[in-house]
């Protein structure tokens, strides 16, 4: 007689900003979050009444620190995966974070979606005052990887930020912020993106020390704002022949700090 028994699916529990909260996230399998996720959410600087939308939101790092980080903000989080949805409703019901809990929701819904179905998902028109987004980043070029959770959250299609960006313009009301973290190599879809929706948009590479090309760039952008673009100062993460970070970047990374706007 063979076993049917399935055997239990690994996972750890996170602990973030210094263990002011914590995401439950699948241990060697799918996209794990980590300081992208920190860096993404210090982008929200606002300390009024706010709802914040995360897109594509997997297990909800990213929509957690910004809760955890501002006592004001409501978040809902967006995620197609049903997996990772439910990873991210019950990392908002771990018992570590009770304190934000009432804060935060989960809606299943992909993002992609345009008109009444979008609406009809919970991407409400003119509903948020920040977006933020962490889009899949891989090129169809790059290394595939086994694994089919992970796969989902990181092949980038044709077309991904017009149709991300495009839904965060929708759903954002008029002077809200678009935040977003990519590669550097997304730069020029990010701005054709943001085109006639967003302006004001301002770019900061992030390079792990000095003299290192950028493996990141931070982007904020406001809705319907005329002003130009931005290259903002150069964040660097470690001093020379270190990985310790540097004394700005642990404070953004552990929700000390906002990378405010200029």
């Amino acid at each position: 007689m063979s076993d049917t028994t399935s055997a239990p699916v690994a996972e750890t529990v996170d602990a973030f900003h210094r263990g002011l909260f914590h995401v439950l996230q699948p241990k060697g399998r799918g996209h794990r979050s980590g300081m992208d996720a920190m860096l993404l959410a210090a982008l929200v600087d606002d300390d009024r009444a706010i709802k914040v939308a995360d897109l594509g939101a997997g297990a909800g790092a990213a929509g957690l620190a910004v809760a955890s980080r501002l006592a004001n903000a409501d978040v809902v989080l967006f995620e197609r995966s049903p997996e990772m949805a439910d990873y991210a409703r019950r990392s908002v019901q771990l018992t570590d974070n009770a304190h934000v809990s009432g804060r935060v929701s989960v809606v299943e819904a992909d993002v992609t979606l345009t008109a009444k179905a979008r609406n009809d998902a919970g991407l409400v028109d003119e509903s948020f005052h920040h977006v933020i987004m962490n889009p899949p980043f891989n090129d169809a070029g790059d290394r595939r990887t086994p694994d089919a959770l992970k796969a989902e959250a990181h092949a980038m299609t044709d077309g991904l930020f017009e149709a991300w960006v495009r839904t965060a313009g929708a759903i954002m009301i008029p002077g809200g912020q678009l935040s977003l973290i990519a590669r550097p190599q997304s730069i020029a879809e990010i701005i054709d993106a943001c085109g006639r929706r967003f302006g004001g948009l301002e770019i900061t590479a992030i390079h792990p020390r000095e003299g290192e090309n950028a493996v990141r760039i931070l982007v904020t952008a406001i809705k319907g704002s005329r002003a130009r673009l931005s290259l903002r100062a150069p964040l660097i993460m470690h001093g020379e022949g270190t990985h310790k970070f540097s004394p700005f970047v642990d404070d953004l990374n552990n929700g000390r700090k906002a990378y405010a706007r200029r």
